[in-house]
């Protein structure tokens, strides 16, 4: 049974490569080119390609499902708020935080933020989750 509590964190990092940006173009379908085409990403306000959002947002899954609370997690919501572009070749490191657990349900909410190499924050939000060890928690 896993152990777990309010304030409790944990965080995965990746560095985010342009062939894990083609890859999940194919996979979602989404080519925008704003991802792919550097020519069209430079006559944006980004002035060269970005990553997808919700492959940034992916790596909190990453650390929902592999560490907090860990195996056996289901994702239930997740509000998010992206603040800043992730580039190729960014690293984004994913923390977590427990802030609440309804022990009677089984659910967690979670402080869900995202940051970059230079510790910008690029994403925050919340997520809410349910774990089945929660459920034996009080």
């Amino acid at each position: 049974m896993a152990k777990f509590s309010v304030g409790q964190t944990a965080s995965f990092s990746k560095t985010i490569t342009e062939k894990d940006v083609a890859t999940f173009a194919e996979i979602s379908g989404d080519k925008n080119p704003v991802h792919l085409d550097e020519a069209y990403a430079q006559q944006t306000r980004f002035g060269k390609r970005i990553a997808h959002g919700t492959l940034t947002i992916g790596l909190i899954s990453a650390v929902l499902g592999n560490q907090l609370p860990g195996h056996g997690t289901v994702y239930m919501s997740q509000s998010i708020k992206f603040l800043k572009p992730v580039y190729f070749d960014d690293t984004i490191t994913a923390t977590v935080e427990i802030l609440s657990i309804r022990a009677d349900k089984g659910i967690v909410s979670i402080k869900t933020d995202c940051t970059n190499q230079h510790g910008d924050k690029i994403a925050e939000g919340e997520a809410v989750v349910f774990h089945p060890d929660a459920k034996s928690m009080s």
